[in-house]
């Protein structure tokens, strides 16, 4: 057992410091110290400038995360590195400080990853078993999806805005629940 103890990794403890400082520090991005470029593959890279005398930072590709997708989608943007564990390699405060180029370049990949349809009516709803069988029509046309009737499937972002995940974490929105008809507000008694 001693042995095994012995072949363990050291603990590092200054790195592990230097990781955590790292990591609670926000580097906010601007027009003056990064940009954006768009890939072969249509996806984003970042040149984040480095402090002067230091080389920049070069990504190959970038993952583009709102911190209020619902409120305050133009503002306080994260952006991480593209693999799995995602670490936050700064933080865009307002999208509009970015040439507009760059906040264009932005804007579609942030409408990739949240994209949201608009439910505009309601045709039924089945309950059974424990899930909900929706059948719909969107901004996007026609669309039948499955939610669990437990859990948080409808979530009340306000009085009258509702907004539906399907059990494949795709997402929908009721701008106003009230401008659906009579009919199709009593199909949403089971969730309201």
């Amino acid at each position: 057992m001693t042995q095994d103890l012995l072949n363990l990794e050291e603990f590092d403890e200054e790195a592990l410091k230097a990781e955590s400082a790292e990591l609670l520090e926000i580097r906010f991005l601007t027009g003056d110290n990064a940009e954006f470029h768009r890939t072969e593959g249509g996806f984003v890279s970042l040149t984040v400038k480095g402090a002067p005398g230091a080389p920049s930072k070069e990504y190959a590709r970038v993952g583009i995360y709102l911190t209020f997708p619902l409120t305050n989608p133009e503002e306080f943007i994260s952006i991480r590195e593209a693999d799995e564990k995602a670490k936050e390699i700064g933080m865009i405060e307002k999208l509009s400080a970015l040439p507009r180029e760059q906040q264009e370049m932005l804007q579609e990949q942030i409408k990739l990853r949240y994209f949201m349809p608009v439910i505009t009516k309601v045709l039924d709803i089945k309950d059974e078993y424990g899930y909900a069988y929706w059948n719909v029509v969107t901004t996007f046309g026609s669309c039948r999806f499955t939610t669990q009737m437990s859990g948080n499937a409808v979530i009340h972002l306000s009085d009258s805005r509702l907004l539906v995940t399907d059990i494949d974490g795709n997402r929908y929105e009721i701008p106003d629940f009230y401008q659906l008809g009579v009919m199709e507000r009593k199909k949403l008694d089971l969730f309201i």
